[in-house]
Order: structure tokens, then C-alpha cells, then sequence
């Protein structure tokens, strides 16, 4: 008579033994299991380092105030939804379309005085000293009036996006140091639309090396996440 096969060993979940092994050659599995585990995760953690070190560095690690030359704006300000501004050939543009690429922004009349056309040439300036980093730089007039910007501005004003905005609106977003007015400062907003960082007012051209610095910092920390993207508006 044909011996009836054993039945079949049932399936023991404990992590002490696998059917059909030997208590060594189970343990040796599973060692060996755990450590393709935390191989895959290695490999993963140097996949997403760059990413991670750029959020670190930009959300957690931000310097000091005395590594800043511009001032932290904590918490950040957003752009505000629903305000539309106007490009100088009257085509209307939501100022939330400002988002996507880093902008470095100016607020004054339209007749533009020589304070103004001072932050205008420094925008204009350290914009120029990023190199191929530019593109990921906007430079921004947000004119408060409806005044028109003198004749000889024009062919300077080729390269940045301006838009008349409501002095109302402007005012409820942006916010000047005490004892200054909103147009004696350049503002930095992030490419998710946050008002992030202000230069101190009457910035010199002496000085901008020092706004220069932050620009680069704030560029190389977002350089994992933040690509060139729309063009700006004119």
C-alpha cells in the first residue's frame, strides 16, 4: 500500500521559522530581507535628498537676521486674490498671475521720481548680476496711480513687468519698515506668491551687494523645486 503523503505543514506567521526551513536558514532570510528593506530605503533617502535639503534649507534652516541683509517677513504674506491690475496698454491681469517665478518689486507713481527710477536701474541691476539665474527673477513696478511713466523710462522698462495697482490694495498686502513710506523699499515674493523678504528703504547702489547675497541664497536654496516659468508680463 502506497503511504499517504504527510499533509501539508501549516503556515507559521511568527518571525522565529519559515516552513520548510531549517531555524538557521530562516533567520538567515529574514536578515536578509531586512537588509534589501533598508537598502531600498537608502536609496530612496539619496533620491529625494536634494528636494529635502532644499525645503530644509529654505522652510527651517533660513539665516539669521545677521546673514540678512533684507528683513525676514514673518508670516508671510500671499498675493491677494481678487485684485486685478492693468498693464500700461490697459489689458487687465489678476496680480495672483504674478505667480510661478520669483519677483523682486517696486512700488511708486507713475510719474516715477528719482528715488523711483533709482529702485527701478537696482532692480534692473541685480536682476542683470544673477547671470543664467535671472530667468527664475521677475522685476516688478507696481505703479500705485494712473499717472504715465515718463517717455525716456520706456526702452529701460523693456525687460520688467509693470502693472498698475490700486495704492489701496498695495497697501493691504505690502507693508513698509516704521518711519518709511511703501516706495522706499524693493520686496521679494516667492514663486508661491509670498511676500517673503524687504530690502531696507533708500536701497544704494553701495549696498547691493548685500541684497545681491540674499537673492543668491534664496535662488540655491530653491533650486530643487523652482524652475524658470512664465514670462513676464508686459
Amino acid at each position: 500500500m502506497t503511504p499517504k503523503p504527510a499533509p501539508p505543514e501549516p503556515l507559521n506567521l511568527t518571525v522565529h521559522r519559515l516552513p520548510g526551513l531549517e531555524p538557521a536558514q530562516a533567520a538567515l532570510l529574514l536578515q536578509r530581507q531586512r537588509r534589501g528593506r533598508w537598502r531600498l530605503l537608502a536609496l530612496l533617502l539619496v533620491c529625494a535628498a536634494p528636494v529635502i535639503a532644499s525645503y530644509f534649507t529654505y522652510y527651517v534652516l533660513r539665516p539669521e537676521g545677521r546673514r540678512h541683509f533684507g528683513q525676514l517677513v514673518q508670516p508671510q504674506r500671499p498675493l491677494p486674490a481678487g485684485v486685478l491690475g492693468s498693464t500700461l496698454d490697459g489689458k487687465s491681469l489678476p496680480l495672483t498671475q504674478l505667480r510661478d517665478q520669483w519677483l523682486l518689486v517696486s512700488v511708486a507713481p507713475g510719474a516715477c521720481d528719482a528715488a523711483c527710477q533709482s529702485n527701478l536701474y537696482l532692480q534692473r541691476q541685480l536682476r542683470e548680476t544673477l547671470g543664467r539665474e535671472k530667468e527664475r527673477l521677475d522685476w516688478v513696478w507696481l505703479i500705485s496711480d494712473d499717472a504715465a511713466p515718463p517717455p525716456e523710462l520706456k526702452n529701460a522698462l523693456q525687460a520688467a513687468t509693470v502693472l498698475r495697482v490700486p495704492l489701496a490694495n498695495l497697501q493691504q498686502w505690502l507693508e513698509p519698515e516704521a518711519g518709511h513710506t511703501l516706495f522706499e523699499h524693493l520686496y521679494v515674493v516667492d514663486p508661491q506668491g509670498n511676500w517673503m523678504l524687504r530690502f531696507p528703504a533708500q536701497l544704494t547702489p553701495g549696498k547691493a551687494n548685500q541684497a545681491k547675497r540674499d537673492l543668491d541664497r534664496l535662488l540655491r536654496a530653491s533650486a530643487a523645486w523652482d524652475q524658470p516659468a512664465r514670462p513676464a508680463a508686459q
